[in-house]
């Protein structure tokens, strides 16, 4: 077999695992990254990009819609990520630091390649369809935020508007810190200093919604019946 020949059958082996489907999606992004640096968004074709990352046509399609999709973060792993937070919860978790940690799974998927993060934050900043990618990506997750938090807070004082507060807080100050860090070239002494910037959203946030009444007289209830079998033992 030639060179050719079996670089071309490692290259569809490559594609059959999971860990090989995800350097041929790092590979497909990497090389949109660069073509987009290079030649400009608006001359880069998706044949470029499949051929720069070594793969085929069919197979940029298998990864990614079109090549804009090639240089957005993975919004819809992110979300999942959000949405499993939540649903792994305890029902009376406090809202501030649980919609914390929901928030820095997404600041994880920057920090996981930094230099590639800052050049698509470049571009995203140059182009302006990229922008507005980004711009609509960012309503998907106070939206999500907003039914989650909707849910948490259904019953109590004012539960939907708390709800939208908090959501649009938490994502608007998520992205205030990660846009200063990325602009700053995304240094690695910076980090900590992103995510603490972050969270001091959570003195800001509205504060936990109150139970009703009704719930209140059952726990002293409960309470009380447990303090007078513990005195009768």
């Amino acid at each position: 077999m030639t060179g050719d020949g079996a670089s071309t059958v490692a290259r569809a082996r490559r594609g059959r695992s999971v860990e090989g489907r995800a350097q041929v999606r790092r590979d497909l992004v990497a090389a949109a990254v660069r073509l987009f640096g290079e030649q400009g968004y608006g001359d880069t074709t998706v044949d470029g990009i499949a051929a720069a990352a070594g793969v085929g046509r069919r197979t940029f399609f298998r990864y990614f819609r079109s090549k804009e999709d090639a240089i957005s973060p993975d919004h819809g792993s992110a979300l999942t990520r959000i949405a499993e937070v939540f649903d792994a919860a305890h029902p009376t978790e406090p809202t501030a630091p649980l919609v914390l940690r929901a928030s820095e799974t997404v600041l994880d998927l920057y920090t996981e390649d930094p230099a590639l993060s800052v050049a698509r934050f470049r571009l995203t900043h140059d182009v302006d369809a990229l922008r507005d990618r980004e711009s609509a990506s960012v309503d998907h997750y106070r939206r999500l935020f907003t039914r989650q938090l909707r849910a948490r807070f259904a019953g109590g004082s004012d539960g939907e508007l708390r709800a939208a507060v908090t959501g649009a807080a938490v994502v608007a100050a998520h992205n205030l810190a990660l846009r200063a860090w990325l602009a700053a070239g995304a240094p690695a002494d910076g980090i900590d200093a992103c995510r603490e910037r972050f969270r001091k959203v959570a003195d800001m946030l509205p504060v936990e919604p109150i139970r009703p009444a009704g719930d209140l007289h059952a726990l002293a209830r409960r309470l009380e019946a447990v303090a007078g079998r513990l005195e009768r033992r």
